[in-house]
Parts: structure tokens; C-alpha cells; sequence
């Protein structure tokens, strides 16, 4: 005769089950995660998910595939780049350790009463987003992006950070990237951008399909004096 198997212990077994279960998809999310920012961090991203959205998106208006891109070392960027993109983004990004939470709320404070939305993701953040995540403001998305933004900072160092930004961002139409922009824009490579010049190019990050170096707004030549600004205050580098 069979032995019966009480409810209660059936209960039991499929949630020790559903456990180990759900303590193995961590422990290989860990695992794949771990390995893959340790892997970009003497890799160079070959693409992200918003090149290919944007691309996608390009073809579906009917117009053709486009993304241009370069990736320049870090070492050959014009300090006056590296400076503004400091200035400009996160003025703390070599104090901080990934999140500046006087930044953020600040920027919520300003966004209460202005119809502007001022964000304020540090460069790391916006790097965890631009490499490893989509596009998009949900608590799930923003989460991902915690947890990546702690790993960069933890397993990459700060001139790194830098220079995965500043490759891969997106800076216009189709162009990804300091080195297509600058190419783009001022008919040069990014290596020997002016102060100016890199000011008015970090001026557009947050925005750059609506804004364009090529045709400055009033508000982004405010902008740009106060990159200029900052960038005084910055001194020299630490690389």
C-alpha cells in the first residue's frame, strides 16, 4: 500500500525546493554578473543595448542603420574632455563611491517645482546604465543599476569609469561616443578638444538627440560657462 504524503509535508518539500531553486538563479546571477564586469574591465564594450534600441529605432522611421562610434584611451583624451565631463555630470565623481546623494536630492527638490527634469545620476551610474541595462526609469531597471554601479566601483577604478563613459555615451543621432562626436562636430579627434569645445559637447549629454553643439541654444551656452566654471575648480587630475 502506498504511503500517503500529508499536505503539510508536500508543502514543505516544494518550498525547500522553490528555495534551492531560487538560491541557485542568485548564485548564477552573481557568478555571470561578477565575471562580466571583471571581463569589460580590460575589455572594451563592443556594443550596448541602447545602440542597438536607437538602431532599431532608425530603421523602423524608415531611415538607414547608423552607429558611429571610435573608441579612444583614456590616456589619449584631451584632459579638457575628461575635466568637463566631470564638471558637468558629477562634479564629486572622484570623491564619491558611485552614488552622491546630495546630488540626487537635490535634483529632486528642483524637479518638485521645475517642468526641467534635472537628474542626478553620478557617471558611474550612468555608466552601469549605458553598458549593462535598457533604457528606462522603473524600480527594477533602477536596481540592476545600483548593483552594477557598486561592482564598477568596486572591481574598476575611477579613470576607467571615465573612459567607458565617455566611448560610449550617446552624443547624437547615431554617434556613440567622445571620439564621433568630436569628429562630427569639430572636424577633429577628441584627443585634442579645447576647453570650449569639450564644455559645449558635455552641455548636450544629457539630451543630445534634442540638443547639438552644432546649433547651441541659450540654455546650453549657460550651460557651457558653468562646465567652464567647474572645470576651474577641478585643478589638475589624478590621471
Amino acid at each position: 500500500m502506498a504511503k500517503r504524503i500529508s499536505p503539510k509535508k508536500s508543502t514543505r518539500t516544494k518550498f525547500r525546493n522553490l528555495t534551492r531553486l531560487l538560491g541557485k538563479v542568485i548564485l548564477w546571477f552573481l557568478i555571470t554578473t561578477l565575471v562580466w564586469v571583471i571581463a569589460l574591465r580590460f575589455i572594451n564594450p563592443p556594443i550596448t543595448y541602447l545602440m542597438l534600441h536607437r538602431g532599431v529605432e532608425r530603421k523602423l522611421d524608415g531611415k538607414e542603420w547608423k552607429i558611429e562610434r571610435k573608441w579612444i584611451a583614456v590616456e589619449d583624451l584631451s584632459d579638457n574632455l575628461k575635466k568637463a565631463a566631470i564638471a558637468g555630470e558629477d562634479v564629486n565623481f572622484l570623491q564619491h563611491w558611485g552614488f552622491d546623494f546630495k546630488a540626487m536630492e537635490n535634483a529632486f527638490e528642483k524637479n518638485q517645482s521645475s517642468r526641467r527634469v534635472i537628474g542626478g545620476s553620478t557617471i558611474s551610474q550612468q555608466t552601469a546604465k549605458n553598458v549593462f541595462l535598457w533604457p528606462g526609469r522603473t524600480y527594477v531597471r533602477k536596481a540592476f543599476e545600483a548593483y552594477f554601479t557598486a561592482l564598477i566601483e568596486l572591481l574598476w577604478s575611477k579613470e576607467r569609469i571615465l573612459e567607458v563613459y565617455l566611448n560610449v555615451i550617446e552624443t547624437g543621432d547615431g554617434l556613440y561616443g567622445a571620439e564621433a562626436a568630436s569628429k562630427k562636430y569639430y572636424n577633429k579627434s577628441a584627443a585634442s578638444m579645447t576647453k570650449a569645445q569639450a564644455a559645449l559637447l558635455v552641455a548636450v549629454f544629457p539630451n543630445p538627440r534634442r540638443w547639438t553643439p552644432a546649433r547651441p541654444t541659450s540654455y546650453i551656452y549657460r550651460k557651457q560657462s558653468l562646465i567652464l566654471r567647474n572645470m576651474r575648480r577641478l585643478g589638475k587630475l589624478p590621471f
